[in-house]
């Protein structure tokens, strides 16, 4: 984990309500795909988290949803103004274990890790289907940056506006792969978690507090324990996973 001064060098909607920032500063600490950021907001408490959906260099690409003060706030801040970030939280991905033929599957605000994991993987000399989930056309978001990657890309929507009509899981239960990697709300989650044939990996959220493991308020029950999504997590294997009822 590190503390730094990072300047936004680009704030552009690429939806109605999500956003794509783009912060220059000291991105050493981000050593894995799957990690995210946990960025500090004049006149709020506690910090907001935000999943890193790319690192080139010194450059640090995040996509939000405003959904709350803090991504509100994030979303009128301008080029030039400066963010307190912690950077380099969380495990991340795992991608040993991906086999020749991985899938990825991202709902909503889940899709942004999913990309920085697709390249990392397709640089592994990976072939990479994605699976992105969405409720309608109008939210739809990086179809295009993921197939320029080189993946071999599905959407789907809830109300068929485009793409398949229904879930991710209904591109899933048809396809074969080798291993899955997933992040998305929780009822996306628990439905690839039943509906998957193979080992994977799931990315969770959760509300923090400290964002490092120093408060155990993200704590959840595993296999093997309680676990802290933001230290131990977010990222968790499908076999050590325990669904509260």
């Amino acid at each position: 984990m590190k503390q730094s001064i990072f300047t936004i060098k680009e704030n552009v909607a690429l939806t109605s309500n999500v956003y794509r920032m783009l912060l220059e500063g000291d991105t050493g600490a981000v050593t894995n795909c799957g990690q995210f950021v946990n960025i500090k907001l004049d006149g709020l408490f506690l910090r907001r988290p935000i999943s890193v959906c790319d690192c080139e260099g010194n450059i640090l690409t995040l996509i939000y949803k405003v959904v709350g003060k803090g991504t509100e706030q994030m979303s009128q801040m301008i080029e030039g103004d400066t963010l307190d970030v912690l950077t380099g939280l969380g495990n991340g991905y795992d991608t040993s274990l991906a086999g020749e033929n991985p899938m990825l599957l991202g709902g909503g605000v889940g899709v942004p890790p999913m990309y920085m994991l697709c390249k990392k993987l397709i640089s592994e000399g990976k072939k990479v289907s994605v699976v992105l989930g969405f409720n309608r056309a109008d939210e739809i978001f990086y179809e295009d940056e993921f197939k320029a990657l080189g993946a071999d890309v599905t959407v789907t929507t809830v109300d068929g506006s485009y793409g398949v009509k229904g879930f991710v899981t209904d591109v899933m239960k048809n396809a074969d792969y080798s291993y899955f990697y997933t992040c998305g709300p929780e009822p996306m989650l628990r439905a690839v978690y039943n509906t998957s044939t193979t080992e994977g990996q799931f990315s969770f959220e959760e509300r923090m507090g400290c964002g490092f493991g120093a408060c155990m308020g993200c704590s959840c029950k595993t296999i093997t324990g309680y676990k802290r999504i933001c230290k131990e997590g977010p990222v968790m294997k499908k076999e050590e996973i325990l669904w509260e009822k």
